[in-house]
């Protein structure tokens, strides 16, 4: 039975999770990659009268993906809001299942992708100039550690640090993992990623997107390691 929940999702994973569920929400952000579906603005600027206008049932944020002062506005005008919290691969499995029960839908989650110990040590670029990378703390380095990779400057006490050049070629990494987004990392950048380390070039979302896709996600982006480590380094 589908549910029949009016759901607007201000979180792109969950807007793509809803979708597999087999719930379609009543809006979504610009950035849901959903042209189909009504769209109310970005993750950090939201339509807040046209969300409360649509009288959802259940208003989905991320508490990093979103702003806190939006939700506030909205649960106090009596919306039903639910903030996500996912910083790890094992958090995919409380939260999501936490929000299954919301809306009514039938969903387990095993992460049956064991744990992996490459050893490799990579540099995850999330934007160039400046360079920008993730640390601890993070679902996507969270993601990569279970795959056996460690992260350089996943220590750093900022969540998105941003390097200079001498930083990062001490860092002296295997291996550069370069996402399709949040910049959008192509071929056309191969030659500056691989004057710092060999380069593999990865979906952005297998990445950094938790939800439906995680189980499927962390199986590819194995299989890419896998084929890579083949080759050498």
């Amino acid at each position: 039975m589908i549910s029949s929940i009016r759901v607007v999702s201000l979180v792109p994973s969950v807007t793509e999770t809803l979708l597999a569920w087999g719930i379609e929400p009543i809006a979504c952000t610009r950035f849901c990659e959903q042209p189909g579906i009504a769209h109310v603005g970005g993750t950090k600027d939201p339509d807040l009268v046209g969300i409360e206008a649509l009288a959802p049932d259940l208003v989905v944020f991320d508490q990093e993906e979103n702003r806190l002062e939006d939700y506030q506005e909205l649960a106090s005008h009596n919306l039903k809001v639910e903030s996500l919290h996912v910083t790890s691969v094992s958090d995919v499995g409380t939260e999501l299942g936490r929000l299954a029960s919301i809306v009514g839908a039938q969903w387990s989650y095993s992460l049956d992708v064991p744990r992996k110990s490459r050893g490799l040590k990579a540099f995850v670029p999330i934007w160039r100039r400046p360079w920008m990378t993730v640390t601890t703390g993070t679902y996507g380095v969270s993601l990569l550690n279970h795959l056996g990779v460690d992260v350089v400057f996943s220590e750093n006490e900022d969540l998105y640090p941003t390097l200079d050049d001498e930083a990062l070629l001490k860092s002296e990494p295997d291996i550069v993992l370069a996402p399709s987004e949040p910049y959008p990392f192509g071929k056309r950048h191969i030659d500056v990623l691989e004057a710092i380390a060999p380069t593999l070039l990865i979906d952005g979302q297998d990445l950094f997107w938790w939800g439906s896709r995680t189980v499927q996600a962390i199986q590819r982006l194995d299989r890419q390691l896998e084929a890579f480590d083949e080759k050498g380094l």
